[in-house]
């Protein structure tokens, strides 16, 4: 039969090489969830730069068409200031 100390030991042993075995499987758990939580984060930051670009884009598509609409309202005042001044009589057509 064994002495204490050598059961002491085989045991420490055993709980030493589990302990080690566990903390590989623990190191492999983290790199894996780090991994994945960096593959969220470029998803995200992506997502959000994508949500920036098209709010910059509509912003500018708003301008244009605030640009558009001022544009005909002055092209149509531009025309009817250019019709008022043509049908004008003179004072020769009046007689």
């Amino acid at each position: 039969m064994a002495s204490r100390a050598e059961r002491f030991k085989k045991a420490a042993v055993k709980a030493a090489k589990t302990a080690r075995k566990w903390a590989a499987t623990a190191a492999r758990e983290a790199d894996r969830l780090l991994a994945e939580a960096q593959k969220r984060a470029a998803t995200e930051q992506r997502q959000r730069q994508i949500k920036e670009a098209l709010r910059r884009t509509g912003k500018v598509l708003k301008a244009v068409g605030r640009a558009a609409i001022v544009a005909g309202i002055a092209a149509g005042i531009a025309s009817a200031r250019a019709e008022n001044r043509a049908r004008k009589p003179t004072k020769k057509a009046r007689r």
